[in-house]
């Protein structure tokens, strides 16, 4: 009886080692039980043998700048230590934004969050030499403070106006005069701009430091919007300019000031005042600046060349497309020798790398392949090679590749599929690599020139370990062939217990928007995690990338232009068509949620879709384009006023009478980007077409509703949401 009692203990205890644990929402979004660490602060060091980190002391919890060997990743000193950066009774923040010279280190303390990209701050400059600490400025808070070559001056945007701070004199100039807030800004883009060109620092150093090339925003005749701020005990209006689709933007100029004579010359950009200026860079001679001039309708881009003297520019090149440029793909790289230039071009169907010469002229097209190149790394120019990140396996995955200028000696540098991306030391000795993909967090490694591991600069090795012990499904991919013989990729995350006998209804995530992708083999964050909870309590999790998403050439990314959400909705029920064929599936349970763009899909799908889709969840979703900003909108409808078929034939607002499923519509009230405007419009048509539906709004909240319990608390929302309905 012994005996039995003893073997029977030892089964049970072998078979409760084995067991995975399950896992709460507050696992994922409170207690950070599955976050992951990567490597902060680095960056490569001018001499090219040592690199920059921050690190925390295991003992004293502080932390400190390492500058760290190439050679064998080992600390070669401390730059300085937190403990260094007490200025007035409190302690500053550690920093790697060095100057060119890497003598001084800029720090931004108490910072305020503007937009997407942009922030103001009290900035800090800490000399390594002499361990002095000095405040940029005492007269208010600055935007983007930046070296200038020489490391003696730090130029800051403050009140729309642009300055220059003189670090050994300690005086400030003031370079403009005329910023006003909802009128002129200087040196800073406005919304639009930092949105959807992706910058908002809008002021560039010449590379001898005796000039700055700067933007002027004139947002005068741009209609403002305004959000309701509900704080104290009447509710605050915040207004700003916000240009929707066909209405008017900012007229932009560009300027060039001149340090010597504290004179500012206006760049000849032309006539047209209704166009874009996405893009501007220094060449190789510091007195001539490289300004992209595009079109309202974003579908022909100008490189001009800028005399800083006098202004007057010449056409370098032009480039023209039949549907849209995307500009996000630029990589314009202007070479040493003076005499040529790369960038990156659509033109042949796919994006990849090319050699121009000064006067425009293609000298080379160094990659090709139906395969895209999504980034560059940087140019060897002695050796005259060319580092970059492309989709060449496969479009879900990334790996990195030399190649030389000539189009010769390619070769992969990554070794491990999924997702890979490097930097390199300045002199290409060394790189260090980052990888990740569906099974595994994100592993950093140090290499040398031929590939050799130096070392391991961050495993996760815990995290991996701790994740070990719970219940997780892996992220199976697949394609299928829609019944208009389109080939879409997809993902699903099954049941832990999978059984193939059983019928499981499939909640779908979608974003879907142009040049976009979901169906990536990397390491998801905690939103995965979250769909794997889901797959705990027995759901299947899938995701499909539509027509319109990037990574698969132009022509796939571009076919929705002048008709978005058309053809991706008709993919995304195609997609829960092609489930609910399978033996696995239970077809009457499908369901569908995104978020911004991937709202505005599920609001399609729930209403164009209502006889395939048995419930939806739309957060922050856009419901007509016509409420959307102008430079996004346009570039892949052009205006209302040219297109409004294109407009409203795909806005879940003038369906909103198709509804049959469950639906919950979220928004956050300030979210500056996506209006609160969409949902309360497709609500109130909701309810005028007699639909019963659920909304949440988040007070104050913006584009991404987040802050304090905001993310757990609308995580689970969505959770019983989906428990109850699907």
């Amino acid at each position: 009886m012994k005996k039995i009692t003893l073997l029977f203990i030892l089964i049970s205890t072998a078979v409760f080692a084995q067991t995975k644990k399950e896992y709460t929402l507050e696992d994922i979004f409170k207690k950070g039980t599955f976050s992951t660490r990567s490597v902060r602060g680095l960056r490569s060091m001018q001499d090219g043998k040592t690199y920059v980190s921050i690190e925390t002391d295991e003992q004293s919890k502080l932390r400190y700048v390492a500058k760290n060997n190439f050679s064998d990743g080992k600390l070669n000193t401390v730059l300085y230590r937190e403990s260094d950066l007490i200025f007035k009774g409190d302690t500053l923040p550690v920093s790697t934004d060095f100057s060119d010279d890497e003598t001084k280190v800029l720090i931004a303390v108490d910072q305020e969050a503007l937009y997407r990209r942009s922030f103001k701050a009290n900035y800090f400059v800490f000399d390594l030499k002499t361990k002095k600490i000095s405040q940029v400025s005492e007269n208010g808070k600055q935007l983007f403070a930046s070296f200038s070559p020489d490391g003696t001056k730090v130029a800051f945007v403050r009140d729309n106006n642009l300055f220059i701070k003189d670090l050994l004199t300690g005086s400030e100039t003031q370079i403009t005069r005329d910023g006003k807030n909802n009128q002129i800004i200087n040196g800073q883009s406005d919304w639009v701009y930092e949105e959807e060109f992706s910058f908002a620092q809008a002021f560039f150093w010449s590379p001898d430091g005796k000039k700055i090339a700067y933007y002027k925003f004139d947002e005068s005749a741009v209609p403002e919007f305004s959000m309701t701020l509900f704080q104290g005990l009447y509710p605050a209006e915040y207004r700003y300019k916000y240009p929707k689709a066909g209405e008017k933007n900012s007229v932009v100029s560009m300027h060039i000031y001149q340090l010597e004579n504290k004179e500012s010359k206006e760049v000849e950009i032309g006539n047209q005042t209704d166009q874009y200026i996405p893009r501007v860079r220094w060449t190789q001679d510091a007195n001539t600046l490289c300004v992209l001039r595009m079109n309202r309708h974003q579908n022909k881009l100008d490189y001009l060349l800028a005399d800083a003297a006098s202004g007057k520019t010449r056409l370098l090149m032009s480039e023209e497309d039949k549907y849209y440029i995307d500009i996000e793909k630029e990589q314009l790289t202007f070479l040493a020798n003076g005499k040529q230039f790369i960038n990156v071009s659509e033109r042949d169907g796919f994006n990849h790398i090319y050699l121009y010469d000064m006067n425009g002229k293609i000298v080379k097209q160094i990659t090709k392949g139906n395969w895209e190149v999504s980034d560059t790394y940087g140019i060897d120019q002695k050796k005259g090679l060319i580092y970059y990140q492309s989709t060449e396996p496969s479009p879900s995955q990334r790996d990195v590749y030399v190649i030389g200028l000539n189009g010769n000696g390619k070769r992969k540098i990554s070794t491990v599929s999924g997702t890979n991306s490097a930097s390199f030391s300045s002199d290409f000795s060394y790189y260090i690599l980052s990888n990740s993909n569906s099974k595994s967090p994100l592993f950093v490694s140090l290499h040398g020139n031929d590939g050799k591991l130096i070392r391991v600069l961050e495993d996760n090795a815990k995290a991996k370990a701790r994740i070990a012990e719970y219940q997780l499904s892996p992220t199976e991919f697949f394609s299928f062939t829609t019944s208009e013989g389109v080939s879409l990729n997809g993902y699903m995350i099954k049941p832990a217990n999978f059984d193939p006998n059983k019928k499981y209804p499939v909640f779908m995530y979608v974003y879907g928007g142009p040049g976009s992708q979901n169906v990536a083999d990397s390491w998801g964050s905690g939103r995965n995690m979250w769909f794997n909870y889901l797959a705990q309590k027995g759901y299947i999790v899938a995701c499909v990338d539509n027509r319109g998403t990037g990574a698969r050439g132009a022509e796939f990314k571009k076919m929705t232009y002048l008709n978005l959400g058309k053809y991706e909705t008709i993919d995304q029920i195609e997609a829960a068509n092609w489930f609910a064929k399978q033996p696995y599936v239970d077809g009457n349970r499908i369901g569908i949620w995104g978020w911004s763009y991937g709202g505005y899909m599920s609001s399609l799908c729930i209403t164009k879709g209502a006889d395939v889709f048995k419930m939806a969840i739309a957060v922050a979703p856009v419901t007509t384009w016509r409420y959307y900003d102008s430079i996004y909108t346009e570039r892949y409808l052009r205006t209302p006023q040219e297109n409004a078929q294109g407009y409203d034939e795909n806005s879940p607002i003038n369906f909103a009478d198709k509804l049959k499923g469950k639906f919950l519509l979220i928004h956050g009230t300030a979210d500056d980007n996506v209006h609160f405007q969409n949902s309360v419009m497709f609500s109130e048509a909701l309810i005028q077409a007699n639909k019963d539906f659920e909304q949440a709004y988040y007070p104050n909240k913006n584009h991404g509703i987040a802050g304090g319990n905001t993310t757990l608390q609308l995580y689970r929302k969505m959770t019983d949401f989906i428990l109850n309905n699907l």
